[in-house]
């Protein structure tokens, strides 16, 4: 099962640290792959959840491409991304959506078997056993 945490949370959610690049680097040295939300504005590629705050550049996103799961958090960043082969996605309120690499990316509180779950701890313990994987701030959890 794919293991993902989600903006860089391991165990629980510490939002002054998420999407930071230092912080996001250590989840993935702890063995999990990372969603992270992308934004491009004013020429250039910036991490953060609500808005655009840590630059980030291609050469980084392509040196991590195979732990990261890129959520474009703005159509100019969708855009930028189409011209590469990282993995990425864009969603907003959609039940599920799919990533650049097929996968299917479901919204917290959905059940959709063989997709990648986010926040499974939703489902009150009751996570389904037909997931591909889990995209969570306590991932550890789920190790």
């Amino acid at each position: 099962m794919l293991l993902i945490s989600h903006r860089g949370n391991i165990n629980g959610a510490q939002p002054e640290k998420e999407n930071k690049i230092a912080y996001i680097e250590e989840a993935i040295t702890a063995g999990f792959d990372v969603e992270i939300d992308l934004w491009f504005l004013l020429n250039g590629l910036f991490l953060g959840h609500d808005v655009p705050q840590y630059p980030v550049n291609l050469d980084w996103l392509e040196k991590h491409k195979n732990k990261l799961w890129i959520h474009c958090k703005n159509l100019e960043a969708l855009t930028i991304l189409k011209e590469t082969n990282l993995n990425y996605f864009w969603h907003e309120n959609d039940s599920v959506t799919i990533t650049s690499k097929g996968y299917i990316w479901a919204y917290p509180g959905i059940r959709c078997p063989d997709s990648i779950s986010v926040h499974p701890e939703e489902f009150n313990g009751n996570i389904p056993n037909n997931l591909l994987g889990i995209c969570s701030d306590n991932i550890i959890n789920y190790e």
